[in-house]
This record gives structure tokens, C-alpha cells and sequence, in this order.
């Protein structure tokens, strides 16, 4: 049983895109930190804002790359590295295009469906991470989806993605705890 010891949660730095679909994983990360009291706090040499909590005696880090979704397997793979975290002790988290707004899935390895950020983070550690899939809807146009992802989502929507991100949050003890099929179970079933 494998515990994970790092969660990313993938999005874009900026102000300007803080409230948009493709920063999902940044919303998630924030709630998670909140829920343990940590403040997220950027460090130069992991490219990232992270923060740190312990549970049941262990580090537990949290990271959003200021890489820009596109390099952020380099913000991970930094990380990774300096604290000696293994592939399948990750959790990224991260928008995802073919899921409906609300829908959340937990799974480990596969593809990255054309998610930029995992295509950068599969090039830099492989594809043995874990990964909570945050559903955001589909523009029904592929030509559409850079400039879906880049903008705000409805206000139903937006409320749907939180929805998610809670009950992802609700199953993070599991998760953190590497009890990856309870948590699957919980959060798979409607």
C-alpha cells in the first residue's frame, strides 16, 4: 500500500486566470490546504507555491507549478526529486475535458486525454502517478477547447466543479492513507 506523499494540483499562475476552468487543480489544492491550515508560499527552486502538513506522522506536501500548465512536469519533477517522492506517491489533480462539470474520478497511470500538463509531467516522471480528474465539461468543438479552458465557467457550472473538489476533499484521508479502492468506491458512486 502505497501513501502519497505529494499532490499537485495543476492550473496557471496569474491573476488572470484564476477563476477559469483549466485551474481546477489550483482550487482543489487551495481547499486542501485550507482544510489543514497550511499556507501556500512560492518557492523559487521547485517552481511552485507549495506548503507542507503532516498526517499521521508523515510530510505531506502540496504544490501548484508557476510554470504555466505546458512545463509542469518540470515544477513536479523538482519537487520529486529533493524530497525523494516516488511516481505512485503523487496525486495530481487536474481539469478534465471529458467529464461532465461535477463528475470526479480517482485512477492511477493511462492517458492524458490532451491535457497539456500531464503530457509535460508523463514526459518528466512517467505515467505510474496518481491522478484525481476534475470533470469540467466539453465546448462540443475541439477548435473551441483553448479558449473553453481559459475561461469561467458558468456559475452552475462552477458550482458543479466545487461540488466535485468536495467530494474528492471528503475521500483525502483514504487517499492520503494509499486506501486508493475504498476511496475509488466513495468516490465513484453517486
Amino acid at each position: 500500500m502505497t501513501n502519497i506523499r505529494l499532490i499537485v494540483g495543476l492550473g496557471n499562475p496569474g491573476a488572470e486566470y484564476i477563476y477559469t476552468r483549466h485551474n481546477a487543480g489550483f482550487w482543489f489544492v487551495d481547499a486542501l490546504a485550507q482544510k489543514y491550515n497550511c499556507v501556500m508560499a512560492n518557492e523559487g527552486k521547485f517552481f511552485a507555491n507549495i506548503a507542507r502538513f503532516k498526517f499521521k506522522n508523515d510530510d505531506i506536501y502540496l504544490s501548484k507549478p508557476q510554470t504555466y500548465m505546458n512545463l509542469s512536469g518540470k515544477a513536479v519533477l523538482a519537487l520529486a526529486q529533493f524530497y525523494k517522492v516516488l511516481p505512485d506517491q503523487i496525486l495530481v489533480v487536474h481539469d478534465d475535458l471529458d467529464l461532465a462539470p461535477g463528475i470526479v474520478k480517482l485512477k492511477q497511470d493511462g492517458g492524458n486525454g490532451g491535457h497539456n500538463g500531464l503530457k509535460d509531467i508523463d514526459r518528466a516522471l512517467g505515467k505510474n502517478y496518481w491522478r484525481i480528474r476534475l470533470g469540467i465539461g466539453h465546448p462540443g468543438d475541439k477548435n473551441k477547447v483553448a479558449d473553453y479552458v481559459l475561461k469561467k465557467p458558468s456559475v452552475d457550472d462552477e458550482i458543479s466543479i466545487h461540488n466535485a473538489i468536495d467530494k474528492a476533499l471528503a475521500n483525502i484521508e483514504l487517499i492520503l492513507s494509499g486506501q486508493m479502492a475504498q476511496a475509488m468506491k466513495n468516490i465513484h458512486t453517486e
